[in-house]
């Protein structure tokens, strides 16, 4: 029985921590920096299930739900992108959006492979 307790106890306080962290993506726009994964992800699941195409426009974004497009902007030469986010991420501390390779390259950050960029929740 005390295990029982303590198991529940345990459970209770992760549910806790742990929340949908979704965000309304109704006039979302941030600005900071952008990442790009690839080749070593390409065919994994996503965390929303999918199989990972790094040639897809998608992304990875910590709260904005699956299914969100936005439009990804690099600063530094104004080239933007549409993609839709199909991933949790990134998982670097200091970024804000990991783009496909393929979105990167569209925005032209393949070289840097970092990029200062806004982004916007498409209604």
């Amino acid at each position: 029985m005390k295990r029982l307790l303590g198991a529940c106890a345990l459970l209770s306080l992760l549910a806790g921590c742990a929340s949908s962290g979704t965000v309304d993506p109704h006039g979302y726009d941030q600005t900071g920096v952008a990442s790009y994964y690839g080749a070593k992800h390409h065919g994994k699941r996503t965390a929303s299930g999918e199989a990972f195409n790094q040639h897809s426009l998608t992304a990875a974004h910590r709260q904005l739900p699956f299914g969100t497009r936005v439009k990804v902007t690099n600063l530094k030469n104004d080239e933007s992108v549409v993609v839709r986010i199909n991933d949790r991420g990134p998982h670097t501390r200091g970024r804000i959006i990991d783009l496909s390779r393929g979105a990167a390259e569209e925005i032209g950050m393949l070289r840097s492979g970092t990029a200062r960029v806004r982004v916007q929740a498409l209604d």
